[in-house]
């Protein structure tokens, strides 16, 4: 009767995309894309090194794209942008 259940919970969970972490004027990037109904979600951090204090930004789209290759790209891409028009003024 709970058969399906059992076959529900014991399921292996897929294994998420690893993506390279990409240098760019210091800051380093790392795409995350995360999966959400067949497609993925451009997401990812960006992090600052300086004096020993590691800063964090998080980045998360509503953009859907069917790849997660293409999520990651865009990703790099948005943060890209996102240094050039903000520098360290984004961890404020």
């Amino acid at each position: 009767m709970f058969g399906w259940l059992k076959k529900l919970v014991s399921a292996p969970v897929p294994e998420q995309p690893r993506f390279e972490p990409v240098e760019y004027q210091g800051f380093t990037i790392i795409p995350e894309p995360g999966a959400e109904g067949g497609q993925y979600r451009l997401q990812g951090r960006i992090v600052l090194q300086k004096d020993g204090e590691q800063r964090e930004y998080r980045l998360i789209r509503a953009d859907l794209l069917p790849g997660a290759e293409q999520a990651a790209e865009l990703m790099v891409s948005k943060a890209r942008r996102l240094i050039d028009e903000n520098g360290e003024r984004l961890f404020d």
